[in-house]
């Protein structure tokens, strides 16, 4: 006999961050291209979108002129500064309080698996009033390898109890599906403006409409997909 929906439920969701729950990446690759735009050149998408979700695998000082890479830090606490300001007046992602609220509310645990350093997602996760909903946060203070490698929701996971195939990773990057994938999670990937046009595996469910479904709309694309 097939397990019943309720037994396929997930015991935790493991989140992300960045583009996740606050979408930090817009903004960033707005002030980027604006900042190549300044000298004239052109920063692509699909160049941005490899180091979504990860670290050291692109380096946007790379395409900028060398001057600019010889005033280096001035030019990098500026544009930091407008960054900075920009998500400090930017609300999160549309019903993600919701859905992570009501996941508490139905006994389903939360945790947080993210590249970012932990003074960054702790910054804006308490801004927000989120940061006691997570039981536990896993960040890149806290691992050798970042995703895409499994580390991080391999220490979600652990730190909860839970094997990983009893949480649903919840994802916007390419980079972050596939480590949440390699780490033996379930998947649902929220694609925002910055992430829809990577190449994600046709087989990952998603949720183009984002948050707008609730926890039930989540936990529905996942609960509709083999596995």
């Amino acid at each position: 006999m097939p397990p019943s929906p309720q037994s396929r439920l997930p015991r935790a969701l493991l989140f992300d961050f960045d583009g996740t729950i606050l979408d930090t990446e817009t903004p960033e690759f707005t002030h980027w291209q604006a900042l190549y735009g300044e000298h004239g050149l052109e920063l692509s998408l699909e160049a941005w979108q490899r180091g979504i979700g990860t670290w050291d695998a692109f380096d946007p000082w790379a395409g900028l002129p060398g001057h600019v890479q010889a005033d280096r830090e001035r030019v990098q606490a500026g544009l930091r500064e407008r960054i900075h300001a920009a998500l400090a007046e930017q609300d999160l992602r549309p019903s993600v309080r919701g859905v992570l609220e009501e996941a508490r509310q139905r006994g389903i645990r939360l945790a947080l698996a993210t590249s970012s350093d932990r003074a960054w997602v702790t910054r804006w996760l308490s801004a927000h009033g989120l940061l006691d909903l997570f039981e536990t946060l896993a960040t890149r203070d806290d691992v050798r390898r970042v995703k895409p490698d499994p580390e991080l929701y391999v220490l979600a996971a652990e730190r909860l109890g839970l094997p990983t195939a009893e949480c649903l990773a919840v994802e916007d990057s390419l980079n972050g599906g596939l480590a949440a994938v390699a780490a033996g999670c379930r998947l649902v990937v929220v694609p925002n403006d910055v992430t829809r046009t990577q190449p994600f595996p046709p087989e990952w469910p998603r949720l183009e409409e984002g948050y707008a479904g609730g926890l039930d709309g989540l936990l529905d694309v996942a609960l509709r997909t083999k596995g």
